[in-house]
């Protein structure tokens, strides 16, 4: 029994210190990584002419995923240009993260910002933050564990530094990369990550978050939960329209332009540009933090929602590079803003609601998403939260950011989807491909 506790304390405290070491790299690299995205976007919005260099930042970029993102390893084809794909198809043993991903998706999302694409910052630290870990586990050759629950907590250092929200991020590292299974094995080093990564990021180094305050929360009441239903199934209607427009983007352009990612990209920038000269602003090019700020404190335009599902679509679905968490929380708050109008529920209150709720359709990470909830807005309106996580969620149905997530249980008993499934696969099934 002795040899027993010794070995699990040996094993809980290895966890722990690589978790550590894991969360203190990649909490410094998200630190740079915000606040170089923050001075690059700060320039780009005083320098408008940037925009008409996007089609020359796409070359550029596709050359890099195109000569330095493949690598074949046991016959298998492992491409940084998955993105966040990539590295759920790691968490499943499928693939393998390539520790060169840091460094591409650093510069390529740097690019994608400087020049106006439309992207956030969460998925770059995502995969910067499983590329550490597997250059961490190499270094040591921790061949004792889990390499699976090493990217886990690569994933949750990137998500809880970039965003504030270690608690989020340890479980977002968990949720990620399958709907309905957590590995609970992995809660150990993803929350010592998570925490040291956000700690590292604000203590250390002193970056601030952006903040969002709900002035006003309705009394619990049985009109308001129905209210929050309906509005939570709105919410999960939005972020199917934006991954399938997403997705649809991508698989056609890469048909089009036989996956050649330069081409693709160029093509993608000037349909930006274009699209930039048509709407008359720059609002919805960069990380348009100034109007989802604006969301919670005051009406802002009905359908920028919408402005902003397509210029994201166009970004990302033509192979510039960024997170979609932003984008999400944007398209989310001001949709609930614009809601405003027809529902008689406080601004703030429906820009938050709508955040998450869309966050948790999209994602398909409804645990992840409500603690998101708890610490963005301090424990606010945790019941309507509760309610809107689980309602987008199951309404969402089979569709999210990544195709590559497992469904180890489908969402309902109406859903008749084998487990184990790929969302990529579910989707090729029901076009009967």
């Amino acid at each position: 029994m002795l040899q027993k506790y010794k070995r699990v304390f040996s094993l809980l405290s290895q966890w722990v210190f690589f978790g550590a070491i894991i969360g203190l790299v990649v909490g410094s690299a998200t630190t740079f990584l915000v606040e170089a995205n923050d001075y690059l976007g700060d320039v780009r919005e005083k320098s408008g002419w940037l925009i008409f260099l996007l089609p020359l930042g796409g070359i550029i970029i596709g050359y890099l995923y195109m000569n330095y993102g493949k690598v074949f390893l046991d016959n298998t084809l492992n491409d940084a240009a998955e993105l966040n794909n990539l590295v759920i198809d790691a968490v499943h043993g499928k693939k393998k993260v390539l520790r060169r991903m840091g460094p591409i998706v650093y510069v390529a999302t740097f690019i994608t910002v400087f020049f106006g694409g439309s992207t956030g910052r969460e998925g770059a630290a995502v995969q910067m933050g499983a590329s550490v870990a597997e250059a961490v586990n190499n270094f040591f050759k921790a061949l004792i564990l889990d390499k699976k629950i090493f990217i886990m907590s690569g994933i949750s250092a990137g998500f809880g530094s970039a965003f504030g929200t270690p608690i989020t991020g340890a479980v977002f590292g968990m949720e990620m990369a399958a709907l309905g299974k957590m590995k609970f094995a992995a809660l150990v080093p993803c929350l010592v990550a998570s925490y040291v990564g956000h700690y590292v990021t604000t203590a250390a180094w002193g970056h601030k978050h952006e903040e969002f305050i709900i002035q006003t929360v309705p009394e619990l009441s049985l009109l308001t939960f129905l209210k929050v239903i309906l509005l939570s199934i709105i919410f999960s209607l939005l972020s199917i329209s934006y991954c399938q427009l997403r997705h649809g983007i991508q698989n056609t352009t890469e048909k089009i332009f036989k996956k050649n990612h330069m081409k693709r990209a160029f093509f993608g920038g000037i349909i930006i540009i274009v699209l930039t000269v048509i709407v008359g602003s720059q609002d919805y090019n960069g990380r348009s933090l100034q109007m989802l700020e604006q969301s919670f404190t005051e009406e802002v335009p009905p359908f920028a929602f919408l402005g902003k599902l397509i210029f994201t679509a166009v970004t990302l679905g033509t192979g510039f590079v960024g997170g979609e968490a932003i984008p999400i929380f944007f398209m989310g708050a001001t949709l609930g803003n614009a809601l405003h109008t027809f529902i008689n529920l406080p601004i703030s209150f429906l820009a938050a609601l709508g955040l998450i709720a869309a966050f948790s359709a999209a994602s398909n990470t409804p645990v992840a998403a409500f603690l998101l909830a708890l610490e963005m807005f301090d424990g606010k309106g945790v019941e309507y939260f509760f309610v809107a996580c689980v309602v987008s969620y199951i309404f969402s149905g089979h569709h999210g950011l990544w195709p590559s997530q497992k469904i180890y249980e489908p969402k309902s008993i109406l859903f008749n989807i084998a487990n184990g499934e790929s969302i990529k696969n579910v989707e090729k099934k029901k076009k009967g491909i």
